[in-house]
């Protein structure tokens, strides 16, 4: 490690030269006492060398808890944005405090308080819209804040964990056109979130690139849920012209969609070829297993959890605007489409 005598030195740097873990350093900073002794030693040694000084909530205030955030919980998504956010909490000793904050109540006042009392070591909100009153009292809090696929473009030093939605949806809609398929409608997300929006740019950009026009009959905006998809799915399939496949922009409104193709007495993907997005465990086992595009959500709250908890140690995000890959993931829902 360099000479950084005459500055303060970071975990990041005490962590790089000890070849360990920031959450490790953090541990021994905080006296915990599930490190190994040797480990303990050289972080213990590297600290008064170069005369570590953690900042006063290091000391003192650590509550070993992170809180997770949702506007909902009622879905496969959520679950595994809190499998990776459990996962690094875990190994860091840290326990997860887990929310669902409606817009629509006074529960983010009730949170807030709970947070106040007892002492969280961070936040990390999911699909939230980081307004100012909140950022302000989580900023008098002096409590690190991390947002998940954040809903609109939270202030700059706030960091935020996502996918690339953009690709994800160009990706789907070349796959189509590639199969042959020229009428490909879009069941999309809400047009108030941001990956929603990405990912109809996407689609359209797919459509663009194939010389295809975008037809607004073909597009439709749903909530991320089956209902929607299944609503939308048959509004499609009763036009005069129905598409011949169908890009959905959550899996589980594509499995909506699979219904409303089984209700008009229709197979998918001889009749209609759909594509989905997020890859949860169940895409693999519809019927047929779905084409969809995989959107890595547990790494991206693992992610999180583990800018949070540096935050949290006092260290500063290395990057504040992080997108991890999706990917394309073909199975049996999507074929060339009827001579």
């Amino acid at each position: 490690m360099s000479d950084v005598r005459g500055r303060s030195v970071t975990i990041t740097e005490i962590a790089r030269a000890a070849g360990v873990s920031v959450p490790t350093v953090s541990r021994v900073v905080n006296g915990r006492g599930d490190v190994a002794a040797a480990t303990r030693e050289r972080v213990e040694a590297l600290l008064r060398e170069h005369g570590y000084r953690p900042p006063p909530r290091a000391r003192s205030t650590r509550a070993g808890l992170l809180d997770l955030v949702f506007n909902d919980l009622d879905s496969p998504w959520a679950v595994e944005i809190l499998r990776g956010v459990e996962d690094v909490a875990h190994a860091a000793g840290a326990g997860t405090v887990v929310s669902a904050v409606h817009r629509t109540s006074d529960s983010a006042r009730q949170w807030l308080s709970n947070l106040q009392a007892r002492g969280g070591d961070g936040v990390i909100l999911v699909t939230s819209d980081l307004d100012p009153p909140l950022t302000e009292e989580l900023r008098q809090l002096a409590v690190p804040v991390v947002v998940v696929d954040p809903a609109g473009v939270p202030p700059y030093d706030v960091p935020t964990v996502g996918a690339t939605n953009w690709a994800g949806g160009l990706a789907a809609t070349e796959h189509l056109v590639e199969l042959g398929h020229r009428r490909i409608a879009l069941v999309g997300g809400p047009r108030g979130l941001l990956c929603s929006r990405a990912r109809l740019d996407g689609y359209r950009a797919g459509l663009e690139s194939a010389g295809l026009e975008l037809d607004p009959d073909l597009v439709r905006e749903g909530d991320f849920y089956q209902e929607s998809g299944y609503r939308l799915g048959a509004e499609l399939l009763a036009l005069p012209q129905p598409p011949t496949a169908v890009f959905a922009a959550s899996d589980q409104m594509a499995l909506g969609v699979y219904e409303a193709v089984r209700r008009s007495g229709l197979r998918v993907p001889d009749d209609v070829s759909i594509v989905g997005f997020d890859d949860l465990a169940l895409a693999a086992w519809a019927s047929p297993p779905l084409t969809t595009v995989r959107q890595p959500l547990a790494e991206m709250g693992a992610l999180a959890a583990r800018t949070v908890l540096a935050m949290a140690a006092g260290e500063t995000a290395d990057n504040p605007r992080v997108e991890l890959a999706t990917s394309l993931v073909v199975r049996e829902s999507t074929a060339p489409p009827r001579a």
